[in-house]
């Protein structure tokens, strides 16, 4: 059997630098995220791209750009299905002592300082604050020395004032950090990730992780705050989603293939999930990119 990759990201920084920026503009060769995490902070824009969010317990979909902050240890999954044309993906990452253990403490600080604990939840940005950033996150590459913790400063100054942002796991996320745990968990999301459009029972999945039934409800309801199935039909509407901005397929066929059996049924858990019917996302959602 092959072996998964550690779940515990080990992030360098370049020689001489305690921020790691990563800057690429086109996208090679197939996608394979991974369920992780990190004790950086990590500072995501993508000013044009399509891809699944999953941070935390929240699942999304984008198919525009994006500005992230996620905190020390928050798992999530890599974000970009595919990069737009001209799209390009900066990430930024640092320790949140990467200044000292008390610099974010000093009351100049401490606006930044309540942002990056809000961060532990994942925070999304608008696109008032989008369009005021993002090339100036994008110029992080560029920089070195003290301008490039000048600029990043300045960046979570900014962060600090905007008003267009909404916290991803608004209801609380709580990540015990268990190595093995890591583990079993990025292999079930895998499954799920790779089987979702089809019937995942229970009893394969527990045999997945050699566990019992029982056992296997237990742990993931206490590791994700939701059940297996709940879990599942989200990635199936999010799936669903993504179907209905790039595909021209009905949305009776989007049901079925995203593992729905009862269009009815489909129709029910996806407006419970975004608050509207299918057909009326799709009318909307020109509007949505829009003002995304």
């Amino acid at each position: 059997m092959k072996k998964r990759k550690p779940v515990l990201e080990k992030i360098t920084p370049a020689f001489g630098s305690s921020i790691h920026v990563h800057k690429h503009g086109a996208y090679v060769g197939e996608s394979k995220p991974y369920w992780h995490y990190h004790p950086e902070i990590e500072l995501v824009y993508i000013n044009k791209g399509k891809g699944k969010r999953h941070i935390g317990n929240h699942l999304s979909y984008y198919n525009n750009s994006q500005l992230l902050l996620l905190g020390s240890n928050l798992p999530h999954y890599g974000f970009v299905d595919r990069l737009t044309l001209n799209g390009s993906e900066t990430v930024v990452q640092f320790r949140p002592n990467f200044l000292g253990n008390d610099f974010f403490n000093i009351p100049e600080m401490t606006e930044i300082s309540h942002l990056l604990e809000r961060s532990k939840m994942g925070i999304l940005f608008g696109i008032n604050t989008k369009e005021k950033l993002g090339s100036k996150i994008e110029d992080l590459a560029s920089k070195s020395g003290i301008e490039k913790i000048l600029s990043l400063l300045e960046i979570l100054n900014e962060l600090t004032n905007s008003e267009d942002y909404k916290v991803l796991n608004a209801d609380g996320f709580v990540f015990e950090i268990q190595p093995q745990d890591n583990t079993k968990i990025n292999v079930i999301y895998k499954h799920i990730n790779e089987n979702f459009h089809r019937h995942i029972s229970l009893n394969e999945m527990s045999e997945k992780v050699s566990m019992s039934i029982p056992a296997f409800c237990r742990y993931f309801k206490k590791v994700t705050g939701k059940t297996f199935t709940k879990l599942v039909n989200e990635y199936r509407i999010v799936h669903a989603t993504k179907l209905l901005s790039e595909s021209q397929l009905s949305i009776t066929d989007i049901s079925f293939e995203c593992g729905f059996n009862n269009f009815s049924h489909f129709n029910k858990l996806f407006k419970e999930f975004t608050g509207k019917s299918a057909s009326k996302y799709r009318s909307e959602l020109k509007l949505m990119v829009t003002h995304e």
